[in-house]
Formats: structure tokens, C-alpha cells, sequence
């Protein structure tokens, strides 16, 4: 680990395909926009000796700008992955954004990592979402440690800042949080700001100075000793307490000096066991440095402290038709079980797929199965394919470095797999698997749009699919009742990214539209209608009248059609045309082009004609007489009515609710969640929070999630429902 005494950068480089599971490490940066992620990946990288100085990747020769590589805008809302090579080890880092409408991207990246890195900027401190993404990786058990940047900022603080990572992080276990070195800093500048120049090592107590470009070792001189005192003695009080070896703490506390590679050990097993969270520091390496301050001590703990792949649990595997299947973990010699964790488009390799292998190995050119299940509400079907799969290889920046395989805990990309989505299966074509998917953010910020021209109508289809395929946190929906496409996003930076990309790679211009909510309409009150549909214009003519009552039913009740017609008054075979008719003109609406639910519509009576009724003069009648039925009723506008949850922090509870009843919404209840947390519940027509999630990340700063269900429709207010009437005169019903 970084506090090794003997820390060095060892061999280095860009990585290549790994032998054995144990030589690799997944990692994941988290953190909110801004924080430094992708400054501290470039840093890594520049110290591993992938690039040969801050911001360039070298290839064969050729070099080229790392941040022109994947535009710093584009990069900063994709998931985005950096092998490198430390000292006989290959680590895949991983860079998630920090915005919160790519959740979906931060998820597949805790998907594909065996440990986080958490990026808290000095300057902002620890963010809401910052801490939801905590509790989720504490949910599932794991390893993290946390990294602050922005060091060099005049008003940094490192030592408060690590209080504020411990209240936040460590709420359960305070001393879980603790820093394995201590800022060195500089002389005091005109501003009276001292730069941070290197660390100490509390374990080692050993400096590591970087004000060169390059990390030098030494001796700390004896007034920096009492200084680091107190810190040191409540590292390895954290550290024992979480030690397998319970003698430990008897020992320290009994005065013997414990082993400084006993101590090393304890902290890995800890850290790799997620029960403890070691705080570092990072900066980015100066023009001409060929070191960032810090990033040998990551890299040491990445490799040291975070756990291999052999130590995560086997995935939940079944067959595609649901059989479990029972799957050693992370078996390089096993059955092929590996998961597309990310799904984008290269211009001119086409379709390209982000894959962590967790069973077997993936080599080049050899024919694999493809199973994608359960996202079908998402616009993507199910399905089963047997496909060729194409190179394989290790990204960095622009260029793709082939590789020979991909065994059991490597990531890898795979090309011209035209079916594979982003949550899909690969698998052996002899013995199809699929895995259990992670759990995709539900999107709720409806988006309706329609093709710009028609040549774009023509091509909206194909990269509406190629979108979602890419996206699976993106639902395509084609309404049916309002005959709007519309893409479910989860917010408006989401959104204007998924434009983009229609504009962008797949030729599609699009207009925005208004989101329509499906309303519905029904009867108030019990009413009658008679239709009569008679003509005669020369050879065969019409002939048709049927009288009906239509009276309205409990919600949830449809259409229910009764026959009451006595003495033959309209023929048996012309009831089901009476029926098709009403049916057809309740699907229409008869007050503002919505389709009539909950009423009864009783055929009462009627006539016929022996030679000119007909089956549709019939149907023309029912749909006559349901309309006139209309004329003197009340009619009711429904409106869809949603079941909201939202879960907020207990300060924000009383802002949620007054907006909530701002919306027309009624709160029906609240419970405390934990975590000085509220779960707030809630009944909202539809109409109202269209925007919700937008509106309620602005109210919670970011901190509130909610979900929605349809609970039913209901009468709207009527000064609403008249408006929505006068905006429908004139339209066709």
C-alpha cells in the first residue's frame, strides 16, 4: 500500500490483457461534477506511465491530446474506461460523471468495479448524491476509500475536510474514516496560502515530497513528529479495532510497538473487507512533473488494499428460460458468463461494447450468445441471438490496443456486436446464460418528440432504437392514446444529450413537443340518445335507429354493454354492430377527443329495415345515439391520477410537502426511513409533475429521489377541465 516503506513505481504502463484474476483491479471514481475525477484518472495515468506527460497519450509514436480524445464535455456524462499497468498489475479505472442524469452511467461503472474511489473536493465539500452513491456501495458491501482533491485551492483544508468525510461517510463508525498521511506543505506565499507539496505517512512516518515533479522519500525532521502524533495513534486504533486479530488491541493498549507490516496488513484486510475507509490526497501532476502528488500512494492502495476479483461473490445466473444455474466465481477456465456494462457507437467501428467478464474467457472472432431480458417496458425486447463477436481490445483515449482475451475479472471492449445492448448476457452459444440485471434508475422526465421532416420520419425509428439500446435508463414509449412519441429521461441535461446523439451520429433532427397526459372522460349522470341513421339515394339504402341509456360506473369499471331490446325491435345479428359502434365512438370521446370509460351503455330499443339495414348502418347508429347521449349530460374530464413517494431529508420535509400541495397533490402519509431521512407519501394528478424530478432536485439540492406509480383516474377541477374543452372545439370527435 502507499505507506509502504519501501514504495516504489515499479514497472509501468499501459495495460495489456491479464493472466490470472488476481492481477486485476476494477475500480470505479465517484463523485459529484467538478470534484476532479477525470484530472485525478489522467494523473494515474500519467504516473503509471500510460501517458508521457499530463494530458497525452503516446502510441506507437504518435501522440496525441488525451482530452481531445473523447471531447472533456462528452466525456464528462459516459462512462469512460483506463487500463493501466502498476507494478505487475492491471487496473481498469473507471471514470463515472458526476452529474446526476447519468446515474445510469454511474451504476454501470459500481457494476463493473470491485471497489470506489471517492472524489470529494476540498473546495465543495461532500454532496447529497455523493452520499445516496455512498449508501448504495455500503448496501452492498463495497471496499471504498476517499480521495480529496483541490488541494491547491486558498481556502483547502484537508484536516477539516476529513472531519466533514468522517460526519458524512462514517455515520455508524467514525474512526472508519481516517487518513493514511498528512498534507506536507510549502512556504507561504504572498496570499498566506501554503501549497501542499507532498505527505507523511502515519504508518511509515516517512515524507513523500513531490514539489520536484517527481516523489522523493525521506526522513520527517523531529519537530514534524509531534505533529503527527495524535493522527498516527488513531490510525492504528481504527485500524486494530476492525483487525481479525482480537489480541491486537491488548497488545497496543498494553504499550508494545506493534509491526509496521502487521499493521499494513490488518488495514488492507480491512479496506478490502469494506469495513474501513482510508482518506488520501491527489493533485494533478504540474507542466513537466512526471508525478501528481499522491497518485503512487493510490495506485499502492488500489493494488494493495482493494480486493481482486476473486474475492467478489458469483452472480445470480439462470438459463434465458429462468433455470438457476450455479456459477464459480470468477473462474478464468469457467463457462463464459460476461455482461455488456456499456453500449456506444464509434463511426467507424460501428457499434462498440464495454464488457466485464465474470466467468471464462472472451477471445476474439469466436461466436457467442446473447441474451437481454426484463427491460421490455424500456422499449427493448427480448431477446436470444447467437453472434460473431469482433476485436477485442483495451481503450485508451482515441486509440484501441487489441487484446488477446479477456479472462474471468478483466474489462474489455468488444466490437460489432450489432445486437448486444447495454445489461445483455454473453455467453457460450452451447450453453446460453443470463444474469441477473443491476437495478436502472426509473426515468421520469417525459420528453415528446416528433420528426423534424420527413426524411427524419424515415430514420426516427432506427435511431430511436440504436438510442435506447445504448441507454437502458431511457424508455421509449409510442402512446397510444395521444399518439405521441415520447422518451421517459432523468432530467434535462439527460435529455439534451439524448437529442444530440439523434442529431448527431444517426442523422435525425427532431422537434420537442408538449407532453400529453392521456385523460379520459365519463358520464356524471344517467342519460339517453336515439340514433337514427336513415338515407335512401337511389338503389340500396340505409336504414338504422337504436335507443340507448348510458349511465356512469364505479372507477375501474370500463365499458359494459347490455342488451335490453324486447320483441325484436332491432334483429339479433345487428346487436353486436350497436355494440361495435358505441364502442368505437367511446374510444373517440364525445367531449374533448378522449376515450370514455366507467359508464353502461343499455340498448334499450330500436328499428330496422327488411332490405336496407345493414351491419354498418347499425354501428353508425350506436355511435349516433351515444353522441346525442352527450349533448345533455354532465360529462366528467379524468385525469390520471399517480402514487408518489418521495424519500428527503428530514431539513427539506416541510418544502416537499407545501410543494406537493402547490401541485393538487394530497400527502397521505409519512414514515422516517433512517438516516435522518423521510419517506413522504403522496397522491398527484399526472399534469402536475410532468417536471417533478427536476423541479424536486432543485428543492432537496439534490439529495430527494421519488418514485411513481398510475393509481387512477378522477374527475378534474372544472374551471381545468373546461379550458381543456375550449382547447378541443373544433377538433373531430
Amino acid at each position: 500500500m502507499g505507506d509502504k516503506a519501501n514504495a516504489h513505481p515499479g514497472a509501468a504502463g499501459r495495460a495489456t490483457a491479464a493472466d490470472h484474476p488476481a492481477s486485476v483491479r476494477n475500480v470505479v471514481l465517484v463523485g459529484h461534477s467538478g470534484s476532479g475525477k477525470t484530472t485525478l484518472v489522467e494523473a494515474l495515468a500519467l504516473t503509471a506511465g500510460a501517458v508521457n506527460r499530463a494530458g497525452r497519450v503516446e502510441d506507437g509514436g504518435t501522440v496525441s491530446d488525451y482530452d481531445e480524445i473523447e471531447h472533456r464535455q462528452q466525456r464528462s456524462v459516459q462512462l469512460s474506461l483506463v487500463p493501466v499497468d502498476w507494478d505487475g498489475y492491471k487496473i481498469n479505472i473507471l471514470d463515472t460523471p458526476g452529474y446526476a442524469d447519468f446515474v445510469g452511467e454511474l451504476r454501470a461503472g459500481l457494476r463493473a468495479a470491485d471497489a470506489a474511489l471517492f472524489v470529494v473536493s476540498a473546495s465543495d465539500g461532500v454532496d447529497g448524491s455523493t452520499r445516496m452513491v455512498w449508501e448504495e456501495c455500503a448496501a452492498v458491501g463495497m471496499p471504498r476509500a476517499i480521495v480529496i482533491t483541490h488541494l491547491e485551492s486558498a481556502r483547502a483544508d484537508f484536516d477539516e475536510m476529513t472531519r466533514n468525510c468522517a460526519e458524512a461517510f462514517g455515520a455508524d463508525d467514525p474512526d472508519a474514516v481516517l487518513p493514511l498521511y498528512l498534507p506536507l506543505h510549502g512556504p507561504q506565499g504572498p496570499d498566506g496560502h501554503a501549497p501542499v507539496t507532498g505527505l507523511i505517512g502515519l504508518l511509515s512516518q516517512r515524507l513523500f515530497d513531490y514539489s520536484s515533479g517527481e516523489r522523493k522519500e525521506s526522513e520527517p525532521g523531529p519537530e514534524q513528529l509531534p505533529l503527527i502524533e495524535e493522527a498516527r495513534n488513531r490510525l492504528i486504533e481504527g485500524i486494530i479495532a476492525e483487525s481479525e486479530d482480537e489480541t491486537l488491541m491488548d497488545r497496543y493498549l498494553g504499550g508494545e510497538e506493534l509491526d509496521f507490516k502487521t499493521l499494513v496488513q490488518d488495514l488492507e484486510r480491512a479496506v478490502a473487507r469494506g469495513i474501513f475507509f482510508p482518506v488520501l490526497a491527489a493533485a494533478p501532476a504540474a507542466e513537466g512533473a512526471k508525478q501528481g502528488l499522491g497518485t503512487v500512494e493510490l495506485l499502492e492502495l488500489i493494488t494493495g488494499g482493494f480486493p481482486t476479483p476473486l474475492e467478489r461473490e458469483a452472480p445470480t445466473v439462470t438459463t434465458p428460460d429462468g433455470r438457476a444455474r450455479q456459477v464459480k466465481a470468477c473462474d478464468p477456465d469457467g463457462p463464459l458468463v460476461a455482461e455488456v456494462v456499456k453500449t456506444a457507437s464509434d463511426p467507424y467501428v460501428g457499434r462498440v461494447s464495454m464488457v466485464r467478464v465474470f466467468s471464462g474467457t472472451l477471445r476474439p472472432d469466436e461466436t457467442v450468445h446473447v441474451s437481454g431480458h426484463g427491460l421490455a417496458d424500456r422499449g427493448h425486447e427480448d431477446h436470444d441471438v447467437d453472434e460473431r463477436i469482433g476485436a477485442l481490445s483495451a481503450p485508451f483515449g482515441k486509440q484501441q490496443r487489441a487484446l488477446t482475451h479477456a479472462i474471468a475479472g478483466d474489462l474489455a471492449c468488444v466490437a460489432k456486436l450489432s445486437r448486444a445492448e447495454t445489461g445483455d448476457t454473453l455467453s457460450s452459444k452451447d450453453d446460453p446464460l443470463l444474469m441477473e440485471p443491476w437495478e436502472m434508475p426509473d426515468p421520469l422526465l417525459p420528453l415528446a418528440i416528433q420528426a423534424h421532416s420527413k426524411a427524419d420520419e424515415d430514420k426516427l425509428s432506427q435511431g430511436l432504437g440504436r438510442l435506447v439500446a445504448e441507454d437502458p435508463t431511457m424508455r421509449l414509449e409510442q402512446n397510444q392514446d395521444t399518439h405521441q412519441v415520447v422518451l421517459w429521461c432523468l432530467g434535462e441535461a439527460h435529455a439534451d444529450v439524448a437529442l444530440e446523439r439523434l442529431r448527431s451520429r444517426y442523422g435525425v433532427q427532431v422537434d420537442v413537443v408538449p407532453h400529453k397526459v392521456s385523460l379520459r372522460e365519463t358520464f356524471a349522470d344517467r342519460s339517453a340518445g336515439r340514433g337514427r341513421h336513415v338515407k335512401q339515394s337511389g338503389g340500396h339504402g340505409q336504414y338504422a335507429i337504436c335507443a340507448i341509456e348510458v349511465e356512469p360506473l364505479p372507477g375501474g369499471s370500463g365499458i359494459e354493454f347490455v342488451d335490453k331490446v324486447v320483441g325484436g325491435a332491432v334483429p339479433r345479428q345487428f346487436i353486436p354492430s350497436v355494440e361495435k359502434g358505441v364502442r368505437a365512438q367511446a374510444a373517440k370521446g364525445v367531449a374533448a377527443g378522449y376515450a370514455l370509460i366507467d359508464i353502461r351503455i343499455t340498448l334499450l330499443d330500436g328499428k330496422a329495415h327488411s332490405v336496407d339495414s345493414s351491419d354498418a348502418a347499425f354501428q353508425t347508429a350506436g355511435a349516433l345515439a351515444l353522441r346525442e347521449a352527450a349533448v345533455d349530460a354532465r360529462i366528467h374530464l379524468l385525469e390520471p391520477v399517480a402514487e408518489v413517494t418521495v424519500l428527503v431529508g428530514d431539513e427539506y420535509v416541510g418544502a416537499v410537502m407545501s410543494d406537493l400541495s402547490g401541485r393538487r397533490g394530497r400527502v397521505v402519509g409519512t414514515e422516517q426511513a433512517g438516516g435522518n431521512r423521510t419517506l413522504v407519501r403522496a397522491e398527484v394528478p399526472e399534469i402536475e409533475i410532468g417536471r417533478y424530478g427536476v423541479d424536486l432536485r432543485s428543492l432537496s439540492h439534490g439529495t430527494a429521489r421519488f418514485n411513481r406509480t398510475y393509481a387512477r383516474h378522477e374527475p378534474m377541477p372544472a374551471q381545468l377541465a373546461e379550458k381543456i374543452r375550449e382547447q378541443a372545439q373544433g377538433t373531430p370527435s
